[in-house]
């Protein structure tokens, strides 16, 4: 049971080891600017594939899912980003059981958004946990950890495409302890759990009145989704490549203001410092470096970036 891009290696590497009797994805979504009704990656990936595929509208309506895993005859079940809490009936609906793949070094960051949330807390490290599903939200019992360094510089859909495939290689070990009788269920200390939201696209309004650091990691944590905006010459432009400088605040200048622009980007005055942003895509344009933006006059030392207007969640 999976949807999104991340879901992916793991299911490719059950076909490749293991026989798989049943997919699970949430149904065909428009997306894009043209709103083209899409099916999710895991659902492209089984028809691809000729999979037994099932998309149902919801995990609990009707019964339709544990009824479709219980006639599935499936052993085990797997879970990967599918976006959906499941019901007691549903876990229970396959003999022994349901694993999760999940990206966050449980229990901190449970929940919908773990990796982006990490790097916008400018967390050092994450990794990918194979667990035990029960009826809460990544509550179970963890069986096997990957721990994973955070790259400076690292947006979360980069990390998320790192995290993929130690994730689809962790859930393999896992299944041979499993087969082997030799894995060991630890249980949560629920006391330290954090919770990771799913984000919303207010989430992606910079405030350069916050710490450079916490500016930097913002723009990486949001990107791709939704995205770093800031208000620039009475526009919205989308921000990208983002890192702290070394820099004294100036307090002259007020935090937003475009202090410096060349080869390697713009530099932006922040609360305590300042940040280099690499690219600026500006309304009806391709993502630029900032220097091509300022060569065509869309950018000076001088301008400021300030909150955009507020956004539908």
């Amino acid at each position: 049971m999976g949807s999104p891009e991340f879901a992916v290696p793991c299911l490719e590497a059950l076909v490749r080891e293991h026989e798989v009797v049943l997919v699970v994805s949430q149904p065909d979504k428009p997306a894009g600017r043209g709103g083209q009704v899409t099916p999710p990656a895991v659902a492209a990936f089984a028809t691809a594939r000729g999979l037994p595929l099932i998309q149902p509208a919801s995990a609990r309506k009707d019964g339709v899912l544990a009824a479709a895993l219980a006639a599935s005859g499936a052993e085990l079940a797997v879970v990967v980003a599918y976006g959906k809490i499941l019901p007691r009936a549903v876990l229970d609906a396959a003999p022994r059981g349901c694993l999760n793949v999940h990206a966050s070094l449980l229990p901190k960051y449970r929940g919908a958004a773990p990796v982006q949330w990490a790097v916008i807390d400018g967390e050092a490290e994450t990794g990918v946990v194979i667990m035990q599903l029960d009826e809460g939200m990544d509550t179970g019992p963890v069986l096997l950890e990957r721990r994973v360094a955070i790259d400076p510089g690292e947006t979360s859909g980069e990390l998320l495409a790192r995290l993929a495939p130690i994730g689809a290689a962790a859930l393999l070990e896992a299944l041979a302890a499993l087969a082997a009788g030799t894995a060991r269920a630890v249980p949560q200390d629920h006391a330290r759990a954090t919770h990771a939201r799913m984000l919303t696209k207010a989430d992606g309004a910079i405030d350069f009145a916050q710490p450079a650091a916490t500016v930097a990691a913002r723009i990486r944590g949001v990107d791709p989704w939704p995205g770093a905006q800031a208000s620039l010459r009475g526009q919205v432009v989308k921000l990208f490549r983002a890192r702290v400088i070394p820099a004294a605040p100036d307090r002259a200048r007020a935090p937003g203001t475009v202090c410096g622009i060349d080869a390697e980007g713009v530099v932006v005055a922040c609360a305590d410092g300042a940040i280099r942003i690499r690219e600026i895509q500006v309304p009806g344009r391709k993502r630029l470096t900032a220097a091509q933006v300022a060569s065509g006059r869309g950018l000076e030392v001088g301008d400021v970036l300030a909150l955009p207007p507020a956004v539908p969640a």
